[in-house]
């Protein structure tokens, strides 16, 4: 039986029938067999490199096969732009199974999250600290929330394990625990790393699953790259719209 063959009826037809995805990358088939064992882990794997996917099929797969109430997966993201960013493709993943996402951070406004309290979504997008606003908020019913917790998934783990952001991130997940009262599994994302193992201890905590570093054979690839002079910022502007045109693109600049 493939990776593939483990994940739910349902998801398989939709991976080959609406997405058409003619095969799954070696990370998603590894991590795959990790998260519906149960385990902890950290996922490996370029930038582009198919790692949201490999975190979250099997925990659809989970959620559809085994019935998981709302909410049941919590995604941390270090930034904004980054929860901005995923949130179509989670909702276009979680709607393939009749599932719902929202996005909770401080642009979203009052009324959303009114209605997100009165009915979750399955899985919740947020940033560490607007995870922490919710922990201490009386106007919102965190232990009801997150009675039905299953998983949390970090993404970007590396960026806390090494930060300031990290101590406090691992007392989220704590307390988190304490809320719905059960080790729910921690799945962590990351870029390639030389340290896997020591964010991996980070990320267990007090957990007491089995863990591992889902990490797929290396694929040599020669790197594109492409210098321009764009001159002045409207050239720039044209410039960027031109490239991978229909594509979402992330721009980082040196300031302001």
């Amino acid at each position: 039986m493939t990776a593939f063959d483990r994940l739910a009826p349902a998801l398989q037809y939709h991976v080959v029938n609406t997405l058409l995805w003619p095969n799954l990358r070696p990370v998603q088939s590894l991590t795959i067999d990790t998260v519906l064992d149960g385990s902890n882990c950290v996922v490996l794997a370029p930038t582009a490199g198919g790692k949201t996917e490999a975190a979250f099929f099997p925990l659809l797969s989970k959620m559809d096969v085994e019935d998981w109430r709302p909410v049941s997966v919590i995604y941390l993201s270090p930034i904004r732009a980054l929860l901005n960013n995923q949130e179509p493709r989670l909702t276009q993943y979680a709607s393939l199974l009749g599932r719902r996402v929202f996005k909770w951070h401080g642009d979203v406004g009052d009324s959303p999250r009114k209605r997100f309290m009165r009915e979750p979504a399955d899985i919740l997008l947020t940033t560490p600290e607007s995870l922490e606003a919710m922990l201490i908020s009386s106007r919102v019913p965190t232990r009801e929330l997150f009675a039905n917790l299953q998983a949390v998934v970090i993404d970007e783990v590396h960026a806390f394990a090494d930060d300031d952001r990290g101590a406090h991130l691992s007392a989220l997940l704590e307390r988190v625990s304490r809320f719905c009262a059960r080790d729910f599994q921690r799945i962590g994302l990351s870029a390639t790393v030389g340290n896997p193992d020591e964010i991996l201890r980070w990320l267990q905590g007090s957990s007491q699953r089995a863990s591992s570093v889902v990490r797929p054979a290396s694929e040599r690839r020669e790197p594109e790259i492409t210098v321009d002079f764009v001159g002045s910022l409207d050239n720039a502007a044209q410039v960027i719209s031109q490239l991978h045109q229909g594509q979402k693109r992330l721009v980082f600049v040196d300031a302001r």
